[in-house]
């Protein structure tokens, strides 16, 4: 069973690697969003294992918001994308200050 500083640790490498994925890969935006996808999981992981360890039901509650939040967001990021797709057929980050209105 894995115990609040194992968790601790385990959220830590999760949201490092995300973050590691941010900066290092700024060429494709899919793998931009999964990664920031990662962070909110982490995030959630943490609050979930905290919440446990207190014994309080807010840390739950927070996870879920986070992750409903992180799920609208992802969609409404993907329909853009798509959009963005089918208008240049390509997407490349360098490319997307031709979005400025």
């Amino acid at each position: 069973m894995l115990t609040y500083i194992n968790s601790t640790n385990t959220s830590t490498l999760l949201f490092l690697i995300s973050v590691l994925g941010i900066f290092l890969n700024q060429k494709n935006i899919l793998v931009m969003l999964m990664s920031l996808e990662m962070m909110f999981l982490a995030v959630s992981f943490n609050l979930i294992f905290a919440s446990i360890h207190l014994d309080d039901i807010t840390g739950q509650v927070f996870s879920l918001l986070i992750l409903t939040v992180a799920a609208a967001e992802s969609s409404i990021g993907l329909a853009i994308l798509v959009i963005y797709y089918r208008i240049r057929s390509v997407i490349t980050v360098e490319l997307m200050n031709l979005m400025k209105g």
